[in-house]
């Protein structure tokens, strides 16, 4: 049965797109209970395994039904649309206990035998114990997954919010949220996601949040409940090529015509990025991807946008003439 989100002309003016590497962690922890989402994420399973091995993610993973509700104030929706782990993982340590306590007890009922058994029990039974060793867990689940990750991460999902805000721009929220996922629609200020549980909710003037997610496929998330602002997870576009590695794709001739490093950065940008994502990608200082992205802008083969404290920079068409003139993937 559908889930609606009914909009008010208020909601209409407070849609925004949002990053969140605390989402990001706890969808990566998902991932690794859920072997049909592998397919996508086996080069970073292989590189995580070791790291994995050391993390005892039993609690959050009792937390994580496969169906049914998880506690939305362990993966709130972010506190701006670029902030850092660090305040993420502030604002859980902060939350009122009885509202974890609420939030893990409507969890765990929805996970066959989690809510009478001893671990269940222990979690509700002192629910600041609970919420500092969750959001312990899901620090050190970060430090060890998703951080040494984020820079290639956070490309990806800030490329995704570029391409949809364009799109929000060009084809109104119709466009929008049907290029987001097939089960979403929209008509007549409703939002619809079609599913297996009916729920209604008046936005009541709070809007939507839009997150996309690397590690969510192939499943699009709605919620959160009150006091929670209203979100949608989808997952990301690009996440086919996320793990692949750009080496050997800049085309000798290209590297002739703009020198070898710098036409590897023209040839890395795919998809918009950043500076730092581009030095961790190519393995190159900062500086230096810095220096030759100013030249490229330049000669005109490069734009750059501002994207809360990031800057995007992107192929303008003559960059992307250049590239597929010579060969590389645009």
């Amino acid at each position: 049965m559908p889930s609606y989100m009914h909009f008010g002309e208020a909601d209409l003016l407070r849609i925004r797109f949002a990053v969140s590497p605390l989402w990001e962690t706890h969808e990566a922890v998902r991932t690794l209970n859920r072997p049909e989402r592998h397919g996508y994420h086996l080069p970073w399973l292989r590189r995580i395994r070791h790291a994995a091995l050391g993390l005892d993610l039993t609690s959050l993973w009792l937390l994580m039904p496969r169906r049914g509700h998880s506690p939305d104030f362990l993966g709130p929706p972010p506190i701006g649309p670029a902030a850092s782990f660090d305040e993420e993982i502030a604002a859980v340590r902060a939350v009122d206990p009885e509202a974890a306590r609420r939030d893990m007890a409507w969890a765990l009922a929805d996970t066959p035998g989690a809510l009478d058994s001893p671990q269940g029990r222990a979690l509700l039974a002192d629910p600041v114990l609970a919420v500092r060793e969750l959001a312990d867990t899901t620090e050190q689940a970060w430090h060890a997954l998703i951080e040494p990750e984020w820079p290639r991460l956070r490309a990806l999902l800030e490329a995704d919010v570029a391409f949809h805000s364009g799109r929000l721009a060009r084809a109104g929220l119709e466009g929008l949220f049907a290029e987001l996922h097939p089960r979403l629609s929209w008509a007549d200020r409703t939002l619809t996601l079609s599913g297996r549980s009916e729920h209604v909710r008046e936005l009541g003037g709070q809007g939507l949040m839009l997150m996309p997610s690397a590690f969510c496929w192939p499943d699009v998330v709605t919620g959160f409940e009150p006091p929670w602002q209203p979100a949608i997870v989808y997952p990301a576009r690009g996440i086919g090529a996320l793990w692949t590695e750009p080496a050997g794709r800049t085309p000798k001739a290209l590297a002739q015509l703009l020198g070898a490093k710098r036409a590897a950065v023209l040839a890395a940008l795919d998809e918009p990025g950043t500076t730092t994502a581009l030095a961790h990608r190519l393995g190159l200082a900062p500086s230096s991807v810095s220096a030759h992205l100013s030249v490229l802008r330049e000669a005109g083969l490069l734009t750059s946008r501002r994207h809360g404290h990031q800057v995007l920079y992107e192929r303008t068409p003559l960059g992307i003439a250049l590239t597929v003139s010579h060969g590389a993937t645009p």
